[in-house]
């Protein structure tokens, strides 16, 4: 017997003809508020590039921010440390009480440490990884990739040769955030090394972008924006909060880019990652990116006709929250108040671990960036906390 058809063909047809076709009410809308925005500036940025399309038909100029970045995993591996530990007490909580699963990983990390600690040097840094943003820093950089090395050795060989030592608490007391125990020497508390490692990244970036968006002159007051695609992790950059690139764009615009005109959309169309000097893929999307824009502007625009006499929509205060040891609980990064702001830093590394919609190398990508903003984009001038000023001694 044939199944009854589960829907009805005439009131399908009501719901296409406003919306879901390309032919509809809706779609009309979005074309013909597109059409008003030809001549505006659009900035597109993917997990990958930024975009800009300057309007009037002229091509747009792209800047591969992400895989020209210089120096990402190997600073990546040095931070990752942390978790790592943290994730091997975990993995022996879990586990039974003869279960030595997690030995082998422990095994494969003390060795993997101890060739990246051997390859580390200045000389790496100044001459082979060469990130324009860290001239100077090299030394101090090769210092302390070198001390959290055989930081994180000491610790996976005592734990290799007694197992009990491997707990969280001891992964907090004699690697993390001290005080050491009294057979251990922490002179510098990896959490430092955690804000240095993502703080570094997060200014090589900015560096660039800050530069690369001077340079092409955004009329932000004009501006549309899109963050389109994926950011990090499946979960991660889908508000402005926790979208690194955002706080870099935001401190760039001064002010001038207003709230209504920037657009999160991590399931909108990205172009191929650019490959110099070839523009084509990304002008190839120009039309479908300002007619998304256009058309997520004239819906919500509606609103305000449809609803007048209500209360309108306000974005959540783009402003941190501040933070001291009374503080219970955070909904975003919080406020930092300057680079030996530690509770504020620390917090924003456990909200970036705990908060799923955040990217864990975004925790201080947006203080970093103000802060060259703040200094006109002059590395050198900055503090880089957890690096410039702290005794990094080679453990014996």
């Amino acid at each position: 017997m044939p199944q009854a058809e589960s829907e009805s063909p005439e009131l399908v047809e009501l719901f296409t003809t406003y919306t879901a076709s390309p032919d509809s009410i809706g779609a009309h809308l979005a074309q013909a508020a597109a059409r008003q925005v030809e001549d505006a500036p659009l900035l597109v940025v993917t997990g990958t590039d930024m975009a800009l399309y300057p309007g009037g038909g002229t091509p747009p100029v792209v800047e591969p921010y992400r895989l020209a970045t210089r120096g990402f995993k190997e600073l990546a591996g040095i931070s990752h440390l942390g978790p790592a530990l943290a994730t091997l007490a975990r993995l022996r909580e879990l586990a039974a009480a003869a279960d030595d699963a997690w030995r082998p990983d422990a095994g494969r990390l003390l060795d993997a440490t101890k060739t990246a600690r051997a390859a580390n040097s200045t000389a790496l840094w100044r001459d082979q990884i060469a990130v324009r943003a860290f001239a100077g820093r090299e030394e101090r950089i090769a210092a302390m990739i070198d001390y959290s090395c055989l930081l994180a050795e000491r610790f996976l060989q005592q734990a290799l040769d007694d197992p009990r030592y491997l707990t969280m608490a001891a992964v907090r007391r004699d690697f993390l955030a001290g005080p050491a125990s009294d057979d251990h020497h922490l002179p510098v508390p990896f959490n430092k090394v955690m804000i240095a490692t993502f703080y570094l990244t997060g200014m090589d970036i900015a560096y660039r972008l800050i530069t690369w968006l001077d340079a092409v002159s955004v009329d932000w007051e004009r501006a549309m924006v899109i963050f389109a695609g994926q950011a990090g992790r499946p979960t991660a950059g889908v508000t402005e909060e926790s979208h690194s690139i955002a706080g870099v764009v935001r401190a760039v615009s001064g002010g001038r880019l207003a709230p209504d005109r920037v657009f999160i959309a991590p399931h909108a169309a990205v172009f191929a990652p650019y490959r110099p000097p070839d523009t084509a893929a990304a002008a190839a999307l120009e039309k479908d990116y300002r007619r998304l824009w256009a058309g997520l502007h004239a819906t919500s625009g509606l609103a305000g006709g449809m609803f007048d006499g209500y209360p309108r929509f306000a974005a959540q205060s783009a402003e941190r929250v501040t933070v001291g040891p009374a503080t219970v609980s955070v909904h975003c990064k919080p406020a930092v108040a300057g680079p030996d702001d530690w509770f504020a830093l620390v917090t924003r590394l456990r909200v970036v671990m705990e908060d799923p919609r955040q990217l864990l190398s975004g925790a201080v990508t947006d203080y970093a960036s103000s802060e060259l903003v703040r200094h006109r984009n002059d590395p050198s001038a900055v503090t880089v906390p957890g690096l410039d000023g702290e005794p990094y001694p080679r453990l014996t």
